[in-house]
């Protein structure tokens, strides 16, 4: 049987983008788009532009997965709805697949907490793109020899959260990775406020918002007379397709809360 996917933030970019994925993908069959601008009669097939579909685009989630009563979720909104949206998708039993950035740990605690209190799986992963997700988990080995890193993402001009959750759990991953503290605190004179970025313990993170750019992310390393660049480049919202449909399927067979691609991905 094919896994019945919803999705919402149907009318955002990246919500097109995972409407043609699903569509597309022959295990799956896409049965509801959700999104608050929604007007609950416009199909959403010639908004994605892949014909009719008699899919409307509805703007009420909850009474949307009452009725319909998907499988799975997958959600690109917002960082100030996506909690919520989380625990909604939840409570009607339906396993979410969340791209949606801006989790945090304490967020993250309080999924797992909804999982277990409704019995749902889930997958939350910062970014889908399977490059992203080999750029961190390369990072965090060459952390082991090089402890020393900044990290510098850019993204388009419409992301609202700073820093990206890629470079967090970047960072995250390299604290995690390397054996000592990294740099050694040191005075430095900050003469316009912010230019060294936000710091996570010694790791300094960069944030570039600026149009024409979708998800880039360089992490730089330095060491005695030399530097280490490792850097990912998503030039279309295409690269984290893949990923998308993976953990659609997987989530299936999970009965947990899942952060990462990497936990999914044989490698």
């Amino acid at each position: 049987m094919k896994i019945k996917v919803a999705v919402s933030g149907a009318l955002g970019n990246m919500g097109k983008e995972v409407i043609r994925a699903v569509t597309a993908d022959a295990d799956l069959e896409l049965v509801a788009a959700i999104d608050t601008n929604g007007d609950n009669t416009s199909d959403i097939g010639p908004i994605a532009h892949i014909g009719e579909t008699n899919i409307p685009v509805n703007n009420d989630m909850a009474k949307t997965l009452r009725e319909i009563k998907p499988d799975v979720v997958v959600d690109f909104t917002s960082p100030y709805t996506v909690m919520q949206n989380v625990e909604t998708i939840m409570a009607a039993g339906v396993r979410p697949v969340v791209g949606t950035t801006g989790i945090t740990e304490a967020d993250l605690e309080k999924i797992k907490g909804w999982s277990e209190k409704y019995g749902v799986s889930g997958i939350i992963a910062p970014n889908f793109a399977i490059g992203a997700v080999l750029m961190m988990l390369f990072a965090a080995q060459a952390a082991k020899y090089l402890p020393d890193a900044e990290i510098i993402e850019l993204h388009h001009d419409k992301k609202v959260d700073a820093p990206s959750g890629t470079a967090i759990k970047t960072a995250e991953m390299i604290l995690k990775s390397r054996g000592r503290s990294g740099r050694e605190a040191r005075e430095e004179l900050e003469k316009v406020k912010g230019a060294r970025g936000g710091e996570m313990d010694g790791v300094n993170l960069h944030s570039v918002r600026l149009p024409g750019l979708v998800a880039h992310q360089e992490v730089l390393f330095g060491g005695i007379g030399q530097t280490l660049s490792i850097r990912h480049d998503s030039i279309d919202r295409t690269s984290f397709m893949p990923g998308v449909v993976l953990a659609v399927k997987e989530v299936m067979k999970k009965e947990e809360v899942i952060y990462g691609l990497e936990n999914i991905l044989n490698l």
